[in-house]
């Protein structure tokens, strides 16, 4: 079985659905108020554990009700919480708009997150034992580029997903294999307005740019390669939250099993497909059979 690994942020997603999202200075009424285990970190773990890897998390949640819960919720999904510390204080929050058509918005508050700034003792050795580490940015960026060096170190594969975006130092870019921006973070990074010319600007950068285009599917490019634009499967969205994630996980898990590439894209589509039509981040990740299924309809 394939060894993912984490580093990343956990939140606790306090999420309120609408028919649309306010306005600055507006007042709107909600439909619906829930409380979500997520987090880009822990979503990520999640969705590569329910993908079929064995995933182990490195991060922190607060010594609160939501710390309890988040790290419940990823041993729950079969993730590796051994490398999850508990820290005083509040763990982090995610507060979700999400309107009728799918769409959504975030504030993220780092809580417990922001005192990832560094490797602890043991996180670089379980790092050298995974197939790929998956990263993110709603942790320290001090200890995105450490983990991302400890990764090139043993030779695991990095996946970077740049969000909340932000300029990307050289010492990060240096060591990141695959870099996994939406159109709007692709377009951010390099000031593009086409997802396309940003995708190929960002080549010029890491080896390979997979560039999420939401119900469009997504659009890989690789050094020496021809470009690879996939499809998404067509589905009534529900709510996007997490889809970026799902996606993320799954591609990771696929890559690290060999499949082609092609394949490895397709298989991830699908995963996220699947995911847009539930509600929630973590709680609308497929599992593997789920995902299979869905990718040979």
């Amino acid at each position: 079985m394939t060894h993912i690994v984490v580093l990343g942020s956990t939140n606790m997603d306090l999420v309120t659905y609408v028919g649309r999202a306010p306005q600055r200075g507006e007042t709107v009424t909600g439909r619906e108020f829930r409380t979500v285990p997520g987090g880009k970190g822990a979503n990520q773990a999640i969705a590569a554990a329910r993908a079929g890897a064995t995933v182990s998390m490195i991060g922190a949640v607060g010594n609160d009700a939501y710390g309890v819960r988040l790290r419940e919720t990823l041993e729950h999904s079969g993730v590796d919480t051994d490398f999850l510390r508990t820290v005083e204080g509040p763990s982090g929050t995610a507060h979700i708009v999400v309107d009728d058509e799918g769409g959504n918005a975030i504030v993220v508050i780092p809580g417990a997150n922001g005192t990832v700034d560094h490797l602890s003792p043991g996180d670089e050795s379980v790092i050298a034992t995974a197939d790929a580490l998956l990263l993110q940015l709603e942790i320290p960026q001090a200890a995105v580029v450490a983990g991302a060096q400890a990764a090139r170190r043993h030779g695991v594969r990095t996946v970077l997903t740049p969000s909340p975006v932000r300029p990307l130092p050289p010492e990060l870019l240096r060591v990141t294999d695959l870099l996994v921006p939406n159109e709007y973070e692709a377009v951010t990074l390099t000031d593009r307005t086409d997802p396309r010319e940003a995708a190929a600007a960002l080549l010029d950068l890491v080896p390979e740019v997979v560039v999420t285009l939401g119900a469009t599917g997504c659009l890989y490019l690789a050094r020496g390669a021809e470009p690879l634009v996939i499809p998404a499967p067509h589905v009534r969205a529900v709510d996007s939250t997490g889809a970026g994630d799902t996606f993320a996980g799954a591609l990771a898990v696929a890559l690290a099993e060999e499949r082609p590439v092609r394949e490895a894209l397709s298989w991830a589509a699908a995963a996220a497909a699947i995911s847009v039509q539930r509600e929630g981040a973590s709680a609308s990740m497929p599992y593997r059979p789920e995902i299979e299924a869905q990718y040979s309809a």
